[in-house]
């Protein structure tokens, strides 16, 4: 059963979306079932189709060539093929005999590509690569989708007849025309069509001077259109013979018909694989378009959105020029409930319409525009109280409306739901209603259901501190000028910035100073001091970040200076080598010369030169044995190092003392070395005090110090 119910896609504006999808759709029914598409609870449903469009995604991103989805549906078809001896239309064969082409096309495509395409490839089951259909038809249609002379003989032998007799008919016709121009009783354009037939023009005055059927007259009655007696018994018979071309035609697509019938399954068939993969398609188009991905589809409740981006925002400011800016958000079991708060349009609507739409379209069976390391899960409620519904019909108010509202998501909630809240607890005085709204809030919150929730009510901000599972976020703003920034923080709650707004929008200071008067003062301290924090956190962000960057940089010049030494060590040794090689080489050839010097060749005596040659044996043995035992020491230093064993890598200290964090433990932050103290642990999440600023952190980033 669908749970995501109509107001839940209105508020999230998924209409629009599905406008975009059936504009892509080429037949009737894929158009009408993405305009009425909707998110399902079915998990396994929804992946296949996810795998479905993902599969095409990397048929176009491979470069791919796959057939063009070009086709007519067959519902009329399929209607009469069952019923006997019924005829179909010559379009009807047409439309058969494309999609026959198609479909084999397509059969070719995945024909050993199952593997890569599992998913896609099944749609295929019912369908098989054959040419009888279309070579049935090719007998009778050519190729532009008339019938063809030779369709049978008969046909042959009356179209051979029509032929000869239109040729008799036009002679006779011209030679009429011929004798009475002479005779200057034709009109200016000579003749017409009337019928099919070509008939004369004569002038009204000089008609009873001709012999023929008066066939009609012009408008203005000076024209009479006539005959010729000559021709009137030649097109009736050529009127007779085109009754026999379409009884003949007629017999020919019975007997087709009946021929194709014995296909019926198939071409059925064909028409849900056609329909299956132009649905498909629509998806997959608009998946490119908005840059789509399938994130990773997580089993367990954790949802982490990287560079997440609203479509139908994105797409709007595409078309004005302006920049869209990402979003981060990571929920999970302990940290499931977000409130975000800050001053108005800084973005905190459209964070919360993010998350809501981008998890609509993916129980949709369609890709969504985020980082493909993101992960998402698949909740059995998505349920939204969203923007001002109020109904003069039912005489409903605002207030009245989202108290029904929330009747109905108390009703369901449960640890599948995700709840997106707009401005919660508004519409009411703000002390009842902000009561109400932190009841309410507990209620949903011990359902143990997922929330992304806006509100300026400090007392809902509170309670997100107090509860174990649920955490402040707030929209980053420029703390001098008040621009958004349009970036999402988690950790904590952000200010409304109230009065500083007011200032800017040029409300009178005196007006201002009037109002801190009557606030709550505990209110405007607090309020102050959340925008210190904020202004702190982002001082420290942007420390952290040029720290980070100042050691990336220096890694880097680490790592360049490491190859260069390499390489010039690497080069100096290469140096070293040969120059031991030529020195070996120069004393070998001053060896050599020696010897040639001392070699005598101007004696007879016999054995003279037996010395030297002794000499030289004697020469060439030590330096053989000093190249085996060079040779040897090197195989037995290559034998050392090929059995020592490797050395066991020790954990890392901070991993090792990992178990030793707990409440009231010094711990430093690893990626940025800034110290903290822990609050408390939930699960792998601790909160931790750094400074003025309280930030929830996974265990594992976190080194234990004391």
């Amino acid at each position: 059963m669908n749970t995501i119910d109509d107001q839940t896609l209105k508020d999230l504006e998924f209409p629009l979306v599905r406008e975009w999808l059936s504009a892509y759709a080429v037949g009737p029914t894929a158009h009408e079932r993405l305009e009425k598409l909707v998110p399902s609870t079915k998990e396994e449903s929804i992946l296949q189709d996810l795998w479905k469009v993902n599969e095409w995604m990397n048929i176009k991103q491979q470069g791919e060539t796959f057939p063009a989805l070009q086709f007519e549906e067959l519902k009329n078809e399929l209607r009469l093929l069952p019923i006997r001896n019924s005829v179909l239309p010559q379009e009807g064969f047409v439309k058969i005999s494309q999609a026959s082409f198609l479909v084999n096309r397509v059969v070719y495509f995945f024909d050993k590509r199952e593997k890569e395409f599992p998913e896609l490839s099944n749609l295929l089951h019912s369908v098989y690569y054959t040419e009888e259909i279309i070579k049935a038809i090719d007998k009778v249609f050519d190729r532009k989708g008339e019938i063809k002379d030779d369709a049978s003989s008969t046909l042959l032998a009356i179209r051979n007849n029509l032929k000869s007799l239109k040729a008799k008919i036009n002679r006779n016709f011209d030679k009429e025309i011929r004798r009475l121009s002479k005779e200057n009783i034709l009109g200016d354009t000579k003749e017409a069509f009337i019928n099919d037939r070509r008939v004369l023009t004569i002038l009204s005055t000089h008609k009873r001077k001709i012999e023929g059927n008066v066939m009609g007259s012009s408008k203005s009655g000076s024209m009479t259109f006539v005959e010729p007696q000559i021709n009137t018994e030649l097109n009736r018979e050529y009127d007779l013979l085109l009754d026999e071309e379409r009884r003949e035609i007629l017999i020919i697509l019975k007997a087709l018909t009946k021929e194709i019938a014995e296909y019926t399954d198939l071409i059925a068939a064909y028409q849900i694989l056609l329909t299956e993969l132009d649905f498909i398609h629509a998806k997959t188009r608009l998946a490119l378009e908005l840059k789509g991905v399938l994130p990773n589809i997580n089993k367990d409740s954790e949802l982490e959105i990287i560079d997440a981006f609203h479509p139908i925002l994105r797409k709007s400011n595409t078309s004005l020029g302006k920049p869209t800016f990402p979003q981060n958000l990571k929920m999970d079991k302990f940290s499931r409930m977000l409130v975000i708060s800050g001053p108005n349009a800084g973005g905190k609507s459209i964070t919360l319409k993010t998350v809501g739409l981008l998890q609509v379209m993916l129980q949709s069976g369609l890709m969504v525009p985020v980082n493909p390391n993101s992960k998402m899960f698949f909740f059995t409620n998505i349920l939204t109280d969203i923007g001002d519904n109020q109904s003069i019909e039912n005489e409903l108010s605002t207030y009245s409306y989202r108290l029904k509202r929330m009747k109905h998501f108390l009703n369901v909630t449960n640890k599948r739901t995700l709840l997106l809240l707009d401005e919660f607890g508004t519409g009411s005085d703000p002390d009842l209603g902000g009561a109400l709204a932190e009841v309410f809030f507990e209620e949903l919150y011990n359902r143990k259901a997922f929330g992304v929730i806006t509100t300026h009510y400090a007392n809902i901000k509170l309670k997100a501190d107090q509860l174990r599972n649920a955490m402040n976020g707030c929209m980053l703003f420029d703390t001098e000028t008040l621009a958004p920034l349009y970036k999402f923080s988690m950790g904590q709650p952000g200010s409304s910035f109230t009065f500083e707004v007011a200032q800017i929008n040029g409300i009178p200071k005196e007006i201002i100073e009037e109002a801190k008067l009557r606030t709550d003062q505990q209110k405007i301290r607090m309020d102050k001091l959340l925008s210190e924090l904020q202004n702190e956190k982002t001082y420290l962000q942007r420390l952290n970040k040029e720290h980070i960057e100042a050691q990336e940089n220096a890694e880097q010049a680490r790592l360049t200076f490491e190859k260069k030494k390499a390489q010039f060590d690497e080069k100096l040794q290469t140096l070293q080598e040969n120059a031991e090689k030529n020195n070996k080489y120069l004393n070998a050839g001053k060896k050599m010369i020696s010897f040639i010097d001392l070699f005598k060749t101007n004696t007879r005596k016999k054995g003279a030169n037996q010395p030297l040659m002794d000499e030289v044996l004697k020469y060439l043995k030590v330096e053989k044995t000093k190249k085996e035992e060079k040779r040897k020491v090197l195989v037995a230093e290559r034998q050392k190092v090929s059995n020592k064993k490797p050395k066991k890598i020790a954990p890392e200290k901070d991993q090792h003392e990992r178990h030793k964090i707990k409440e009231g433990s010094k711990v430093r932050l690893i990626s940025t070395r800034q110290s903290g103290t822990v609050e408390s642990i939930t699960g792998e999440n601790v909160v931790v005090l750094f400074g003025f600023m309280r930030m929830k952190v996974e265990l594992d980033k976190l080194s234990f110090v004391q």
